[in-house]
């Protein structure tokens, strides 16, 4: 039985996951939450996840909640070797670096910019936000000035949960032409890659809950 993966469309999070499971040729049971009638709050699902957020993953009781999480759990289990994760230490290190960067830079300032339209608070982004999100922008560009991806010459769980995010944020926040040449480059090279596959059509899901609005 694979594993199951609770989710709902163009989330970041889930699409890094979905990225992951395609690399790793394993399938995912999804499993969609409708949040407009609350299945997120359902008590199955709170006894799941208390946190109830998504993606969740249940693999076979073994319950792991935020994307960060869960994308290194995937490899750690099922990849063939240690190259989407390294076992070396500086390596990883390097790695969870990026990935504390997704989770305490990059997304919460989308989470905050999405939420903020979605309570129909605004109707633009703040000019506060902007310049936040183009200076997290030009750390990432820095980051790549010297390599092809996150954190060196060979795509790992980093670039993955980092381009939905990044292509998410750019929706609200567009990525300077000139200024980077460099982010816009890598998130090119990671949309060709074949576990990439299917997330642009989550990306269009992302987008589709504001032009609905």
């Amino acid at each position: 039985m694979p594993p199951k993966l609770y989710l709902f469309h163009g989330s970041p999070g889930v699409r890094a996951v979905m990225i992951t499971a395609k690399a790793l040729d394993i399938r995912l049971e999804h499993h969609e939450l409708d949040y407009t009638k609350g299945d997120h709050l359902g008590p199955e699902f709170i006894k799941l996840n208390p946190q109830h957020t998504a993606p969740t993953l249940d693999d076979k009781g073994i319950v792991i909640w935020d994307s960060h999480a869960i994308i290194a759990y995937l490899v750690g289990k099922y990849a063939k070797n240690d190259t989407l994760y390294p076992k070396d230490l500086y390596r990883r290190a390097l790695i969870d670096q990026r990935l504390h960067f997704d989770s305490g830079i990059l997304y919460p300032l989308l989470r905050t910019i999405d939420l903020a339209f979605l309570k129909k608070e605004i109707t633009e982004v703040p000019p506060r936000l902007v310049e936040e999100v183009k200076s997290a922008y030009d750390f990432l560009e820095k980051f790549l000035e010297a390599r092809h991806w996150a954190t060196g010459d060979s795509v790992t769980i980093a670039d993955f949960s980092l381009v939905p995010t990044v292509t998410s944020l750019d929706y609200h926040v567009k990525l300077d032409q000139k200024a980077h040449l460099h982010v816009i480059a890598w998130i090119k090279r990671a949309q060709s890659l074949p576990c990439f596959v299917g997330d642009q059509q989550e990306l269009k899901h992302f987008k589709s809950y504001f032009e609905n609005l």
